[in-house]
């Protein structure tokens, strides 16, 4: 999702309660009742994740001690590339992972024994601009816009909203970047004006750019236009956390403690984004401040993957309809989700 940069430092791309699952022994008539019998935590767990948005629940997570009762020993550690994120699940060497929504529908499609376990985040894209005239999308007919990706989602949820809006790219010029950085760096150059972005690229522009004298702005919530598009509200499914066949199958009385953790990190996240920026900025490679303005913008969640569905298969549907070879060739069926 995410290049370094050396001009940006690497800046792109939720009350606490635990249980561990238990195994209940039935009283018999001859025997008095046991009583439980606690699962043991893993000796070691690591999670994986994007230097992006999702991430800081993961690294919260990690920090606040939240997943004792998962396993002894967590750490967080960061994937750079898609290549690399694929890499680590065919060789079993990464089993948790949080990772676009295509991604998991990809790899589940080519029969690769991966789930979709949650959704952490409902959408966490921008338009962000130096123009101060664009306040919404009808503002950008006869102007350029770049957009990150290639044939990614960025680029189809823009044509998707384009088209639904009555436009084509006679009205609205699409240039492309190759990130969300390159992106930034060409807004912050003035070399143009507008922007499509996740966080936490935007509110690094914006950052940065108020560093310069400079003023960047939120113009667009694609979050809200998409909404539009799908008529399911504001919501982009665009990442969640994945697991591989080998951890469901070796370590399924896992899997419901962690995604209640995470569902309490991500609340708290959300609750208080200074502290979750003093746990997840050095993991995360971020500055402080950028994630701690980044979280209000980022729509942090942690629902789980069938609850999700009706939006992340509106979703998949578009880009079936356009790239299917970013899904693995067609619609996933009902067995991507856990």
């Amino acid at each position: 999702m995410t290049k370094k940069s050396t001009n940006l430092n690497t800046l792109l791309n939720k009350p606490i309660s635990r249980r561990s699952l238990c195994a209940g022994l039935a009283a018999t008539l001859a025997v008095p009742s046991i009583g439980r019998l606690q699962a043991a935590p893993l000796s070691e767990l690591t999670l994986y994740g994007p230097p992006a948005g999702p991430s800081i629940i993961l690294a919260y997570a990690v920090g606040a001690g939240l997943l004792g009762e998962v396993a002894d020993k967590v750490s967080f550690k960061v994937w750079r590339t898609p290549d690399e994120m694929r890499a680590g699940l065919t060789s079993g060497n990464m089993q948790a992972v949080v990772m676009p929504v295509t991604a998991a529908a990809n790899l589940h499609t080519r029969g690769l024994g991966v789930k979709l376990a949650n959704v952490m985040t409902n959408g966490l894209l921008y338009a962000i601009s130096s123009n101060a005239s664009i306040n919404g999308f009808g503002d950008l007919r006869g102007r350029k816009i770049t957009v990150p990706f290639p044939n990614d989602t960025p680029e189809l949820v823009f044509r998707a909203v384009l088209a639904h809006n009555g436009m084509t790219e006679a009205d609205v010029q699409i240039e492309m970047a190759g990130s969300p950085i390159e992106a930034v760096q060409l807004l912050l150059a003035g070399r143009i004006e507008t922007a499509l972005v996740p966080e936490p690229a935007a509110t690094a522009a914006m950052v940065m750019a108020a560093l310069a004298g400079k003023k960047i702005r939120r113009a667009i919530d694609m979050q809200a236009e998409w909404g539009k598009v799908t008529g399911l509200g504001p919501v982009i499914p665009q990442a969640g956390l994945a697991l591989s066949t080998s951890f469901m199958e070796e370590h399924a009385d896992k899997i419901e403690p962690l995604l209640k953790v995470l569902e309490e990190a991500a609340a708290a996240v959300n609750a208080n984004p200074a502290d979750a920026a003093n746990h997840a900025a050095a993991a995360l490679e971020l500055p402080r401040p950028v994630i701690e303005k980044s979280i209000p913008y980022s729509n942090l969640a942690a629902i789980r993957a069938r609850d999700a569905r009706p939006a992340v298969d509106a979703l998949l549907q578009v880009i079936a309809s356009t790239q299917p070879k970013m899904i693995g060739g067609r619609m996933p069926d009902g067995t991507l989700y856990l």
